[in-house]
């Protein structure tokens, strides 16, 4: 016999989808909802000492191509966010691109990941999996030369598809 199902976020005023009405973690169930071609975008930068960055731009750090490397890094990320995140649902990804900006006025460079599926809910989590473990890479892969860098601005630029509608962010 199949235990009675537990109240949805939806049957309490909580915005907050993973919490049932009693106040417990949950999986949010999509069972219902339609599948739609969702995509979300993710950014997030790493700043570090001049030096790092021409070692990071001739492709001469001793671990090899950080910025191939932090790409597929990146990829791999996305793939295993339902690993990493208790209540992310797995999810058949359609599509991940991870793009690189070097800006050196800044000292640091910018990655943005874009994430696409096919289903019933959304990326967004895919997205800045893959931000975060792309810069992650960088610093692992240069922390020999610059212990000292910093990863920051990690977010959501945009969602596209499902329920809620598209979001863009300002700035």
């Amino acid at each position: 016999m199949n235990p009675p199902a537990s109240p949805s976020a939806s049957d309490s005023n909580s915005p907050l989808t993973h919490f049932d009405a009693n106040g417990q973690a949950h999986m949010v169930d999509v069972a219902a909802k339609a599948h739609t071609h969702r995509i979300a975008v993710a950014e997030g930068r790493i700043t570090m000492e001049p030096a790092t960055l021409a070692l990071i731009q001739s492709g001469t750090a001793k671990k090899g191509d950080v910025l191939g490397i932090a790409r597929i890094a990146g990829i791999q990320g996305a793939k295993r966010t339902s690993d990493l995140i208790p209540l992310c649902h797995p999810i058949a990804l359609t599509r991940v691109a991870v793009e690189f900006e070097v800006e050196p006025a800044t000292n640091s460079v910018l990655c943005r990941a874009t994430a696409e599926c096919t289903g019933q809910t959304g990326v967004e989590m895919e997205a800045l999996s893959a931000v975060s473990v792309a810069l992650l890479t960088i610093y692992d892969m240069c922390k020999a030369a610059d212990r000292g860098m910093a990863i920051g601005g990690v977010r959501l630029v945009e969602k596209r598809g499902g329920k809620s509608g598209d979001f863009v962010a300002n700035g």
